[in-house]
């Protein structure tokens, strides 16, 4: 049974995250401070709100730079929703500078007629490079967003699926080493959200 730190900086649905992870089996760690990372397998990101006021409590908590540390070391780690976007090296929401741990940054989605930002409803990924967080077998896998930005990754194969918004293709999650995200929600979206997870730990419990 993995232990996930669940990263608690006051600004994610804490809630139903945890209670999507206990439902697969895992035991969640709540993580205020960096000391509280250890005897953790995996950590996970979560996040809604601004990019701005929430970049400022992981600094100041010191969770910004434990998080940096995990990732040097080669830890896992899966950002949710802004979390994903915290992961870049900055957004057009706010002046602070991001984790940096992947690099691109984060733009607002672009306006057209017919399609209201934010951006809110189920959507089918479109998958791109290969990842756990991916079906296997190529399924459609539709998923429940509410975002009003998308990443933008300096590495195109960072993107491992995409969704389409009006006439534009938006990122929807990345893989890169041990991190990986996804801006829609899992534990909002269902069987497939579910499914989502379950793969992702998985590949946690793997060995080496």
């Amino acid at each position: 049974m993995s232990t996930i730190g669940l990263i608690d900086y006051g600004m994610g649905n804490l809630h139903s995250v945890q209670r999507a992870f206990e439902r697969l089996g895992c035991r969640i760690q709540a993580v205020t401070a960096t000391d509280q990372m250890q005897g953790c397998d995996a950590l996970v990101l979560p996040g809604v709100g601004a990019f701005d006021p929430a970049m400022q409590r992981l600094e100041q908590s010191g969770l910004a730079d434990g998080l940096q540390q995990w990732c040097r070391s080669g830890g896992a780690l899966l950002g949710i929703c802004l979390g994903l976007q915290l992961l870049f090296e900055g957004s057009d929401e706010g002046e602070r500078c991001g984790l940096g741990l992947l690099k691109g940054h984060v733009a607002a989605l672009p306006k057209q007629p017919g399609h209201p930002v934010p951006h809110m409803g189920w959507e089918p990924l479109q998958p791109h490079t290969p990842s756990p967080l991916l079906p296997p077998d190529g399924q459609p896998a539709w998923m429940y967003f509410v975002h009003s930005y998308a990443a933008v990754p300096s590495e195109p194969s960072c993107t491992t699926a995409a969704v389409t918004f009006g006439e534009h293709s938006i990122t929807a999650a990345v893989w890169q080493g041990r991190i990986g995200a996804c801006q829609f929600h899992p534990e909002k979206s269902s069987l497939s959200g579910e499914a989502m997870l379950r793969r992702w730990l998985a590949w946690v419990d793997q060995p080496g």
